[in-house]
């Protein structure tokens, strides 16, 4: 017999403030009684259990899926980001930022051959996130009003199972709980510090406003999900798809990702890695987040993101 597939996500019910966690099991909710991150750092003896109760799931069983408000999947402590991990998009970024005279064919060239030597020698570019930034795949978008270039990055993450420090690329996969979807929101303007040059980027600044991080609907175990080098990443902009890459074209792959972050800190249960953006991102296209946009995210087995832009000014004004 087939194992029963099925995610796991945080819910709430109508007229209820408390956070769930259960298992979605088709369009069936199944409620549990530990929270996420106690589910996860317990997944050893708690597994046989859960898959039982998704085999056992039938029409009526559980709650309508339709009928209960889907959260961010995860309450991280730690969040990693992953950045320049996709070589079609280092490759356009270079060729969008040469100088004035330099061949675009040439350029690429040899971008191509810089990334193909980074991804056999280098190491990945990591920064740090805040779990505060994190949203559901529903919640709406406030464009903050202090900048107009506000820009979209959709990305998979993974979420850690077993604490993982100083871990091998070979082991590291063996850490990695589940995986999930991120939209790593970023203003463009306050990425670099023109009046600290030397200093360079500001991530702070860039990447942590609230709602910046919308997360899932789905936590997709390990198990379930395949092989993570080979699901497909779209993004589309008021129907419009902007970015559609295979995470094939990344640098560096989850295994040397996870292993990488692990040298420097524990990875602890519940922690998200983030593992960058394929080409397509607004600044790219020379379009950015507007009031009244709509993103449509899918990343494959792990459901859709639809999120609604507004503009700071015209949130606060329907408040009035």
């Amino acid at each position: 017999m087939d194992e029963t597939t099925y995610a796991l996500i945080r819910f709430q019910e109508p007229g209820d403030s408390k956070a769930r966690s259960g298992l979605l099991v088709g369009d069936r909710v199944l409620p549990l009684d530990s929270d996420i991150n106690s589910l996860i750092e317990h997944w050893d003896s708690m597994e046989t259990e859960l898959d039982s109760l998704a085999a056992s799931a039938g029409g009526d069983t559980g709650l309508d899926r339709a009928a209960v408000e889907i959260l961010a999947p995860v309450e991280p402590a730690q969040v990693l980001q992953t950045g320049a991990n996709y070589r079609k998009h280092v490759i356009d970024l270079a060729v969008a930022h040469r100088e004035a005279g330099q061949d675009a064919e040439e350029v690429r060239a040899k971008t191509a051959a810089m990334m193909d030597k980074r991804a056999g020698q280098g190491t990945p570019y990591f920064f740090i996130g805040l779990p505060t930034a994190v949203a559901s795949a529903t919640d709406d978008l406030t464009l903050p009003s202090y900048s107009t270039s506000h820009d979209w990055e959709l990305e998979l993450a993974a979420v850690i199972g077993k604490t993982a420090f100083r871990v091998t690329p070979e082991e590291a996969l063996e850490h990695v709980f589940g995986y999930t979807m991120v939209n790593d929101i970023t203003t463009r303007e306050y990425v670099f510090r023109k009046d600290m040059p030397a200093i360079g980027s500001d991530w702070y600044r860039a990447k942590n406003a609230p709602g910046f991080l919308p997360t899932g609907p789905l936590l997709v175990p390990a198990k379930f999900f395949g092989d993570p080098q080979d699901v497909q990443v779209t993004l589309k902009l008021n129907g419009q798809a902007m970015q559609d890459e295979s995470t094939q074209d990344m640098i560096f792959g989850v295994a040397k990702l996870v292993s990488e972050a692990s040298q420097i800190m524990p990875l602890r249960p519940g922690d998200l890695v983030l593992t960058g953006s394929p080409a397509g991102n607004g600044q790219h296209w020379g379009r950015l987040l507007q009031d009244g946009d709509v993103m449509e995210g899918t990343i494959t087995g792990l459901g859709t993101q639809l999120i609604h832009c507004k503009d700071e000014t015209t949130t606060e004004s329907s408040k009035q």
